[in-house]
């Protein structure tokens, strides 16, 4: 098997896919596992896959020069976002300066990248998506605009940031603001739909599903909580505790201090401004460029000082990248045994998952109630 980057550390950017001639790229999603293949009898070996590939050609990393915390001044449009608001109120200031803005959404079971002109267009872009998202198409897309003299917004994780910066090239560059976001890794969607054919969804019946509200982290599916607020959720447990990411995010080259993206946006968790305002979500900012500086001057943003070295700590993906849990080898050899999704998770960690079910008995016979 021929591979674009080294084997089993595919971060599955799919700038390779794009930019090949050939369509001679296929992407393996082995669970664990993201691997770029090349078909070697369609390949013309142009090496066009190796000149965009993040993984073996980094944008250049920066230190940032400004960084801010706050919220959106629009409170529908803070409400609407899993932290502060200012990625949503950036990309709406965007578009309404001329604009067009590339982002991800839900799309008919897939978490897509796709280009909105205008702020409807951008409906489904705001909230967090802790799943690996399918960028194919979109630097194709972007490309062209730029092409057409068009200024355009891409906003991603840093390694689909590095990709985009690659595949649009130099000359063009002046053209694309970018905006990386704080990634603590991602898992294979395989790893998603499992967990949710589990608790009885499939994706034709989901419209919406949300991974957080604001501090709240639990899978909501259609404006549902999947299961009571005071039962740990498994696949939102498995995520935060560093269990599920594929191979590559364990050795992230963009989880540091220095960034690729002209503004790096978070949530500001080491804030110290009051903790109402913390429940209602305050957003990280760090600006690596003028450009950057533009973005954050033409939103309509409530922006305060933040202690950098203070934010970085509950941000540790400005420190280094996220360490492999403990429980990582015994889920993904459940899951190859044969196991379903629950089983794995509760062989991870039995004692904590049976305390989860006695929770789920308690509150369904009212010795609990759920908050």
């Amino acid at each position: 098997m021929k591979t674009v980057c080294e084997k089993n550390k595919c971060s599955g950017c799919m700038a390779c896919f794009d930019v090949c001639p050939k369509d001679a790229i296929e992407f393996i999603d082995d669970i664990e596992y993201f691997n770029a293949v090349i078909d070697e009898e369609k390949c013309i070996n142009c090496n066009a896959c190796h000149t965009v590939c993040q993984k073996e050609n980094p944008a250049e990393l920066k230190e940032p020069v400004a960084w801010y915390q706050g919220w959106a001044r629009d409170q529908e449009v803070r409400s609407n976002s899993s932290s502060g608001g200012y990625a949503n109120a950036i990309c709406k200031a965007f578009i309404e300066n001329g604009g067009i803005v590339a982002s991800c959404k839900l799309s008919n079971g897939d978490f897509r990248f796709f280009l909105a002109r205008d702020y409807e267009e951008m409906q489904g872009f705001a909230g967090s998506k802790y799943v690996k998202s399918n960028a194919a198409g979109i630097y194709k897309q972007v490309k062209r605009e730029l092409i057409k003299g068009r200024k355009v917004l891409f906003l991603g994780v840093p390694c689909q940031v590095s990709a985009m910066i690659n595949y649009v090239g130099k000359k063009l560059l002046p053209q694309l603001y970018t905006i990386d976001l704080i990634c603590h890794g991602s898992p294979s969607k395989k790893i998603l739909d499992m967990a949710l054919k589990e608790y009885g969804y499939t994706w034709p019946d989901i419209n919406k599903i949300d991974f957080r509200n604001n501090t709240k982290f639990q899978l909501r599916i259609n404006m549902k909580n999947v299961l009571p607020i005071r039962v740990q959720e498994k696949y939102m447990y498995l995520f935060l505790n560093g269990v599920n990411y594929t191979e590559n995010c364990y050795s992230c080259y963009y989880a540091t201090g220095k960034r690729v993206g002209d503004v790096t946006l978070g949530d500001s968790w080491g804030s110290e401004l009051n903790d109402e305002e913390m429940e209602r979500g305050i957003s990280l900012a760090l600006i690596q460029s003028e450009k950057g500086k533009s973005l954050i001057d033409m939103a309509s943003l409530n922006i305060y000082d933040v202690d950098l070295e203070k934010a970085k700590i509950p941000n540790t993906q400005l420190r280094h990248p996220v360490r492999i849990s403990k429980e990582h080898d015994e889920f993904f050899k459940q899951i190859r045994s044969g196991k379903s999704f629950c089983e794995a998770t509760k062989k991870t960690n039995p004692f904590f998952w049976y305390k989860q079910d006695i929770k789920k008995i308690m509150l369904k016979l009212n010795i609990i109630k759920d908050c």
